[in-house]
């Protein structure tokens, strides 16, 4: 018992940079103990505290750290795939809705020309939540202008054959379809990569 809470005292990291050393944690530990606690009251043998301290709950945790480590890693490897993934299935289409936005091609009020048009309603439109309210009677053409409420940015508009038209985010038609194709990894990969910019 006595031993436990002197443990309490040294540091994790301590312990776990020992273990990979192959030094026995009593070996380092003693000197450590005799300066805090020269007590003649408190005797410790080395054989009894090494036993004491592996075959704690705190030494169980502590050995069964490189596996969780290794767990962790090996987690992280087949996330960064799949992210790499998600990411490269997605791309063309982030590129072409920037440059479609952004790179002088079209101006405001500009009417797609029939390539982008159907790139963008079939790799974006028909992913957004909502894409069934934004086509509405049918979709006459798609240009781009200035958000209504973010007067700063720019971005698609669906014109119906009826005349009316309404707005669309790409990055919301991005992110539904991330979730669809991918759901399991979908949260992770819309928290680090789209939350910020959907409104």
């Amino acid at each position: 018992m006595a031993s436990r809470v002197l443990l309490r005292r040294v540091p994790l990291s301590h312990l776990r940079h020992l273990r990979h050393l192959n030094i026995p944690a009593t070996s380092s530990l003693s000197p450590f103990l005799r300066r805090r606690f020269s007590s003649p009251a408190d005797s410790f043998s080395r054989s009894s505290l090494k036993d004491d301290v592996w075959s704690s709950d705190l030494g169980d945790r502590l050995l069964g750290s490189d596996a969780e480590e290794q767990l962790d890693e090996a987690d992280e490897e087949k996330w960064r795939a799949k992210e790499s993934e998600v990411w490269k299935d997605i791309e063309s289409t982030v590129k072409l809705a920037k440059e479609i936005l952004h790179s002088g091609r079209y101006n405001c009020g500009d009417q797609l020309s029939r390539e982008d048009e159907e790139a963008i309603v079939n790799k974006l439109l028909t992913y957004h939540p909502n894409h069934k309210d934004k086509i509405g009677c049918g979709v006459d053409y798609i240009t781009i202008d200035w958000h209504p409420e973010y007067r700063r940015s720019k971005c698609f508009f669906v014109v119906r054959r009826d005349g009316s038209g309404e707005d669309f985010s790409y990055r919301k038609c991005l992110r539904s379809y991330v979730e669809h194709k991918y759901p399991s990894d979908a949260e992770r990969f819309i928290s680090l990569h789209f939350t910020k910019y959907i409104r």
